[in-house]
């Protein structure tokens, strides 16, 4: 609530003494943050059938291209609470359990029989889908094969029933696959494109190993980006120890537990308790007492916080923008490829974490989008004028929103155009140069070496 000062000018045409009014400003109030809503968004449990704005596009437009960059889906905690009886979830894929889908008696059938497929290096030893009965640390669960196999099927019904980008005699040269070398995402890589391809056929599956979750790949060297990320996990360590609430809520819960306030912090008890909730099953008791939902909701709120003042901080941001240009030049120069009509991949699926997905949103200027939810997609769409075929259009679209015209790079064209995409040279303009410019330089390898002052 702000007291606005009200000048009323008399029928004499002098101020009398300044009155003041209360008025709250809409504008400028922060909503409230829900944890408990942020929560279950996060979870992304399937329930019913999602709508999405993928493919939309003038009549005379042809889509070109399409590159996927994911998040596996609904894992098991990577971290334990110290003295507590780990959440008990079985990771064998049952298609009568809820969450199910059709596909998925058929989909486990055909991950069993994937001896034809190309694997690069250490992804041949991996399991194609989950099968323990008590779910191993950071493992998928049947809630995130559904989510992809959910994920799959939606792209499908858009890019191939409606557009067309693959035809039944696709061939391996069109797909361009790469997941990092968890389990996880290789399975939600391959949960996605057993509903999407028009026929899932192991001998055209050549999937490569990307061993950075940044996808920096032969680009990593980058001394600036190590030192801006240094400079956001100050600041994240700084709002932690200035929030009494969530200081009172941990020693609450050591207390619980048994052990030192600092063991439990380090155990990140966040990542467990969400698993808890999102499967909905109690917090942990203890013969002290019980994690309870008050504990969580204060945690959570915290989690919240940070994600918004690390957007006002904007050392994430710096850290974001040497982070994943490699990644976005490797997708630019493949959009730049197809639309000279060279033949490149049609499709591209990076299958990647939150920590991939989260910097290239914020790179981007997506200032506005959510922390990545469990099986996120971030979809970049190439169109092609029919009027004028030598022009082409991106889309960008997040969790089926399109927020083309959020990101830095588009924001002002969307003012002065009619059209509904953004022209592939702001894009391509964007990573080549723009993205180096807040440091001062020309290249990525000038900005990952000089130092703002």
């Amino acid at each position: 609530v702000h007291l606005i000062p009200v000048n009323p000018i008399r029928e004499d045409g002098l101020n009398p003494k300044s009155r003041k009014r209360i008025m709250p400003d809409l504008l400028t109030e922060p909503p409230a943050i829900d944890p408990v809503y942020e929560a279950h968004l996060y979870c992304n449990i399937p329930t019913i059938a999602e709508r999405s704005m993928e493919g939309h596009a003038p009549h005379y437009f042809k889509l070109v291209s399409v590159q996927v960059l994911i998040r596996h889906g609904d894992r098991y905690p990577l971290y334990a609470i110290p003295k507590t009886k780990r959440p008990d979830i079985d990771c064998m894929l049952l298609p009568s359990r809820k969450p199910s889908h059709p596909q998925l008696e058929a989909f486990i059938k055909h991950m069993s029989k994937g001896s034809a497929a190309q694997m690069d290096g250490s992804l041949s030893s991996l399991p194609r889908y989950p099968s323990h009965s008590l779910c191993e640390m950071g493992e998928l669960t049947q809630t995130g094969v559904v989510q992809h196999l959910r994920n799959g099927q939606l792209l499908r019904e858009i890019y191939i029933n409606k557009h067309k980008l693959l035809l039944s005699d696709w061939t391996a040269k069109q797909l361009y696959l790469e997941t990092t070398g968890k389990s996880r995402t290789l399975q939600s890589a391959l949960a996605l494109l057993y509903t999407f391809l028009p026929d899932f056929d192991w001998k055209k599956i050549n999937m490569r190993h990307q061993w950075s979750t940044i996808f920096c790949s032969g680009s990593c060297d980058c001394p600036m980006r190590n030192h801006y990320l240094e400079e956001e996990q100050r600041r994240q360590y700084s709002l932690r120890v200035k929030n009494n609430d969530l200081e009172k809520i941990y020693v609450d819960m050591a207390k619980i537990v048994g052990i030192p306030t600092r063991q439990l912090r380090a155990s990140n008890p966040i990542d467990s308790l969400l698993c808890y909730f999102c499967h909905n099953v109690s917090f942990p008791c203890t013969k002290t007492g019980c994690i309870s939902m008050e504990h969580f909701k204060v945690i959570k709120r915290h989690q919240l916080e940070d994600e918004r003042e690390r957007q006002e901080k904007k050392l994430y941001f710096l850290y974001s923008l040497l982070a994943t240009h490699p990644l976005l030049n490797q997708t630019v120069n493949r959009l730049q490829r197809i639309a000279e009509g060279k033949k490149e991949e049609v499709f591209v699926l990076y299958s990647a974490h939150d920590v991939t997905l989260s910097p290239v949103l914020s790179a981007l200027g997506i200032t506005e989008a959510r922390f990545p939810r469990f099986a996120a997609r971030l979809v970049f769409e190439l169109w092609q004028d029919g009027k004028r075929p030598k022009e082409h259009f991106i889309r960008i679209l997040y969790n089926g929103a399109d927020v083309t015209f959020q990101t830095s790079f588009c924001k002002d064209y969307y003012k002065r155009s009619s059209k509904p995409m953004c022209p592939l040279e702001k894009f391509v303009n964007f990573v080549k140069r723009d993205m180096f410019l807040v440091f001062n330089s020309t290249s990525y390898y000038d900005a990952c070496r000089r130092r703002l002052l």
